[in-house]
This record gives C-alpha cells, structure tokens and sequence, in this order.
C-alpha cells in the first residue's frame, strides 16, 4: 500500500511487523522507555510493553493496516483499519508517534 505520506522506518516496521504476531519483532522498533496509551491506559517500558502487544494485539488478533498518513510538528499520524477477534471488529483507529532517535518513543491510540 502506498500512503500519501512515506512512514519513518520504525513506524513502517510497526505496522509491517504487526501482521507476524511476534512479539519480539512487534517491540523492536520501539524505544526502551517507550510509552503506549491505549484504551485509557498508560504502559511504560519493554515489560509493559511486551504485555500490552500479549494482550491487545496477539490475544485479539488484531491486525492494524494504515490508510493514511500525515505529520504535524513531529508527530506522526496514521489512521488505520483495525481487524480482528474483538467485538466491534474492525474499527477504525488514529496512531499517534512520536520518535526519538529512530526509534518510537511515544504512541497514543484513539478512536
């Protein structure tokens, strides 16, 4: 799929990755202090990390495929077709990163 918008490296291997369920590869391109907010919670670093992608990705086999992309002073935006073993399914999603280093430092999804 082509975007509007190129996705930085490590955005791009988020999105790629996330379809092998791997939780390992769904963590590399993330930083080691990272934080995820999602459905209202916050989780800060590998471990947390390693147990929000166990449990809203692998456990709902949730699988996000961007549609569009856009960046506003340093914050990349990906709405994205979230599909999956979840009721709702498949809903729409707006990812919000933040990088650091080439790597993502903060992710916040929402409705």
């Amino acid at each position: 799929m082509t975007l509007p918008t190129p996705l930085p490296p490590a955005i791009d291997r988020y999105f790629a990755d996330n379809p092998e369920f791997d939780v390992e590869r769904m963590l590399s391109p993330f930083a080691a202090d990272a934080v995820v907010v999602d459905e209202s919670k916050t989780r800060s670093g590998t471990e947390e990390l390693r147990a929000w992608i166990t449990e809203a990705t692998l456990g709902a086999k949730a699988v996000a495929t961007p549609v569009w992309a856009t960046s506003e002073d340093g914050t990349h935006i990906v709405t994205a077709n979230v599909a999956g073993a979840f009721p709702g399914s498949p809903v729409m999603l707006t990812f919000r990163f933040r990088l650091s280093e080439d790597k993502i430092a903060h992710l916040e999804i929402a409705p």
